[in-house]
C-alpha cells in the first residue's frame, strides 16, 4: 500500500470549476511531514516508514523519544504516525528526508480519518434519531424519553449495546474515496472534494484509498432476433359464377 500523509484540517471552502459551477472543498494542511524511522522486514518483519508531524517543545518530550528523534536528526512533533507499505515504495526515502504533498495527484481518491467533534452527553433522540413521544393525553414529563429498555423475567436483563442516551461524538471516522480536486505543491495544501470528520485544527491522516469502487460496465444487450419472415400464401382465385345455359 502506498504510503500517507498527517495533516491538519484547515477549514472548507469552494473553488470554481472549468464549467462556471462551486465545488465544496476541505482544505487539508500537509506540510512538513518528517520521516523518523524506516522499518524494513529484514530488520522489523515488516516494511513501513514513521513520520512526524507538527511542533512539540523538547521539555515536552520524554528522554526514550527524544533519543529516538536524535538519531533522526528530526524536530519533535506532537504526532508519530507509522505508515505499512511496500520495499519498493521505501526505496527513494530516507530517514530526516520530508515527504511532501506531491505524493497525491488530482483525481485520486483518499481515505481521511480524523476525530469527529464532540458533542457531550446526548439523549436518544439527537444521538440514536429516536422519534419523540406524544405531547398530550396523559404524557408527562416523558416526552424524550427512550421509553422501557428492560426485558421479562427472562433473559431479566439489557443486551450490551442497547441504544441508550451517553457520550456523543469525540470517536475516531474514516471517511472513503474522497476526490482530490486541486493539490498546491507551493503551499503543502491538499483539497479534497466533501467533508472531513473532524473540527477545523484538528489532525487528520490522508492515505490513498483501499476500497477504489470499480465502475460498473454493462454489456449491451443483444438486440432480438426478427421473427423469421413467413412465405406468403398464394392468393385464392375467387370463385367463378357458373354461366347459365341457354
Amino acid at each position: 500500500m502506498p504510503i500517507g500523509l498527517v495533516g491538519r484540517k484547515v477549514g472548507m471552502t469552494r473553488i470554481f470549476t472549468d464549467e462556471g459551477g462551486t465545488q465544496p472543498v476541505t482544505v487539508l494542511d500537509v506540510s512538513d511531514n518528517r520521516v523518523t524511522q524506516i522499518k524494513s522486514a529484514e530488520n522489523d518483519g515488516y516494511a513501513s516508514v514513521q513520520v512526524a508531524f507538527g511542533k512539540r517543545r523538547a521539555s515536552r518530550v520524554n528522554k526514550a523519544l527524544a533519543g529516538h528523534l536524535a538519531k533522526a536528526g528530526v524536530e519533535a512533533g506532537h504526532t508519530l504516525r507509522e505508515f505499512r507499505a511496500r520495499a519498493e515504495d521505501l526505496a527513494d526515502l530516507k530517514v530526516g528526508a520530508r515527504i511532501g504533498v506531491e505524493i497525491f495527484k488530482v483525481g485520486q481518491k483518499v481515505d481521511v480519518q480524523g476525530i469527529t467533534i464532540g458533542k457531550g452527553f446526548a439523549g436518544v433522540i439527537k444521538r440514536h434519531h429516536f422519534s419523540s413521544n406524544r405531547a398530550s393525553h396523559g404524557n408527562s414529563i416523558s416526552h424524550n424519553k427512550p421509553g422501557s429498555t428492560g426485558q421479562n423475567q427472562s433473559p431479566a436483563r439489557v443486551f450490551p449495546g442497547k441504544r441508550m442516551a451517553g457520550h456523543l461524538g469525540d470517536v475516531r471516522r474514516t471517511i472513503l474515496n474522497l476526490e482530490v480536486v486541486r493539490v498546491d505543491a507551493e503551499r503543502q495544501l491538499l483539497l479534497v472534494k466533501g467533508s472531513v470528520p473532524g473540527a477545523s485544527g484538528r489532525d487528520v491522516v490522508v492515505r490513498p484509498a483501499v476500497k477504489v469502487a470499480k465502475p460498473v460496465v454493462r454489456a449491451a444487450k443483444a438486440a432480438a432476433p426478427k421473427a423469421a419472415a413467413q412465405p406468403a400464401k398464394p392468393a385464392t382465385p375467387a370463385p367463378q359464377p357458373d354461366a347459365k345455359k341457354n
